[in-house]
């Protein structure tokens, strides 16, 4: 029998969902994505916006967007919005199925209720640093609240206070009664509701009670009948809470928690505390800013969901905690704009060059191809004319050995143009190269077949008549890697050259480049318009990422 080469290998997550739909446990896949409101998100969410999405399409269930909105102390409509645009960009669709947990707020009081006259909840008044000193530690079982043994009666007139707003905050909360003795410590007692006297973004002043996140996350997915909650590691301890409060409050079909491992990149900045003080001290522009890795921040760059989405796939799914080196995102993007996007000439630290025998106000035009590697992309004319701009690496008046480019009395060919040969140089009273004087031998016309001579250094140029004056930014890493990412005192080792900003001239095509264009700039790199600096007819360019790439392609 011939053997199916075709099969597809899927990972863990796939084969318990493969495993519960042949059981019965569930007739259908729905999973969600829940961040929380505070603050952007980065490309480690982005690892998980497309697990659970791309989840739901492949069994053809539901995906839901949902907010988990139960702390108004760190959440603004900033952040929802951004989180929208973010998912939305992405591709995960969860089409009419956006949801706020603070919606359930009610059906989360009634939850605490049916604990409390189950026995299983009574309010607390012990202080923060009483309930963690009474809880004990992993190898020393936790000691129970005094007021663990509360009346049922009592603990709801009590927790009616609390929801009244007679209570200050940190006065009284509503825990859980479980097992203080618990080998898990979150299973000790935990804390389930707390007071919080603060206008929250959704309901306003209604509530002065808010439900802590153990609580009201698998309350929310049991609601809205998600049947595979997936999640990082980090919760993997908390699952047996997730579960007893699903049992306990009596939800039919609940929900099953997975886990899986985080996305970590090598020495990049991801806590939303780092990236918080990041903005606050206005080292860089906002939490879009292209330094940094928020998926807004990546977008603004330059990345594309499709290089996100290869990122992804590459990294995997799994139980182990691994951490990624940023070349292999780099190597994501190179690869999906290498075939897409036209290669134009751009001049990022010019020097002028005038070309002493060619016909003043003559202007010229090449016709250029736009990628060598895509004909389908067509061409487009480039105007030559007697003054350019070449890079003024370009250059040397004295060179070392197997330098190929310009220097006094060496020919060079203009990429797509003439052969020309530096003459003379011009030096300011510091003693820099101010001008370079060339000659050109118009029997070397590009396409005309010339085969006189050959020469070694091929440069980029632009006409200086018709380029464009434009910004571009070049980035690092705002970490500097050589020190690492940590200072002794706990501060980021920021990189001093994290970004450099250039008055650089582009070809004249480049002038209406539209916000998240993208191109690639000859020797210099892929670069996108900005989409928050730019103006109409005034683009700002970003760097995305260099042509030269240190990360290879495992081989199978």
């Amino acid at each position: 029998m011939e053997e199916n080469t075709n099969t597809v290998s899927k990972n863990f997550i796939e084969q318990l969902i493969d495993k519960d739909l042949e059981e019965g446990v569930y007739d259908h896949v729905q999973t969600r994505f829940p961040p929380e409101p505070n603050g952007y998100l980065h490309i480690g969410h982005a690892k998980s916006i497309l697990l659970n999405s791309g989840l739901a399409k492949e069994y053809n269930g539901k995906f839901n967007l949902r907010f988990d909105d139960t702390n108004p102390t760190k959440e603004r409509i900033e952040f929802v919005e951004s989180i929208k645009k973010d998912v939305e960009w992405l591709g995960a669709d969860w089409e009419d199925r956006l949801f706020f947990a603070s919606n359930y707020f009610d059906q989360m009081y009634e939850c605490a209720l049916k604990l409390i006259r189950k026995g299983k909840a009574y309010v607390c008044d012990l202080t923060a640093d009483q309930i963690r000193e009474y809880r004990g530690t992993l190898t020393e079982p936790g000691k129970e609240s005094p007021y663990r043994n509360r009346s049922v009666e009592e603990n709801l007139a009590l927790f009616e206070e609390m929801k009244a707003g007679k209570c200050e905050d940190g006065a009284r909360v509503l825990r859980a009664k479980i097992d203080m003795a618990s080998p898990n410590i979150n299973m000790r007692d935990p804390i389930i509701y707390r007071v919080a006297h603060m206008t929250h973004h959704n309901t306003g002043n209604k509530w002065c009670i808010y439900p802590m996140y153990d609580f009201a996350h698998p309350i929310e997915d049991a609601i809205e009948h998600v049947t595979h909650s997936i999640c990082t590691l980090e919760f993997e301890d908390h699952r047996p809470l997730y579960d007893w409060v699903v049992q306990e409050c009596e939800f039919e079909m609940p929900p099953r928690q997975i886990e899986f491992a985080k996305l970590y990149l090598k020495n990049v900045v991801t806590g939303k505390r780092y990236i918080k003080r990041l903005v606050e001290d206005g080292i860089v522009d906002g939490w879009d800013d292209p330094r940094l890795v928020s998926i807004s921040g990546l977008r603004r760059r330059g990345y594309t969901p499709e290089a996100i989405k290869m990122f992804v796939d590459l990294c995997g799914v799994s139980k182990s905690q691994s951490t990624v080196d940023m070349a292999m995102l780099e190597y994501c993007i190179r690869e999906d704009l290498k075939m897409k996007k036209p290669r134009m000439m751009a001049v990022l630290d010019p020097i002028k060059v005038v070309i002493d025998n060619y016909p003043e106000g003559q202007v010229e035009y090449f016709d250029v191809p736009n990628n060598l590697e895509n004909e389908s992309l067509g061409s487009r004319k480039v105007p030559f004319s007697r003054e350019l701009y070449i890079e003024r690496e370009d250059f040397m008046e004295i060179p070392p050995k197997k330098y190929f480019r310009l220097f006094p009395g060496n020919e060079v060919r203009l990429m797509n143009a003439y052969f020309v040969k530096c003459e003379s140089i011009e030096k300011d009273t510091d003693g820099n190269v101010t001008l370079i004087h060339c000659t050109y031998d118009p029997e070397t016309r590009s396409g005309s077949g010339f085969t006189g001579r050959k020469v070694k250094g091929t440069i980029h140029w632009v006409a200086a008549s018709t380029a464009k004056k434009v910004t571009v930014r070049l980035y690092e890493n705002i970490v500097d890697e050589e020190k690492g990412m940590f200072a002794e005192d706990g501060t980021l080792n920021l990189n001093p050259r994290s970004l450099v900003t250039c008055e650089s001239y582009v070809e004249p095509a480049l002038a209406e480049a539209a916000p998240e264009d993208r191109f690639q700039f000859v020797r210099n790199g892929y670069f996108c318009v900005d989409n928050k600096d730019s103006a109409p007819g005034e683009p700002v360019f970003n760097r995305i990422v260099s042509l030269k790439s240190s990360f290879k392609l495992p081989t199978a």
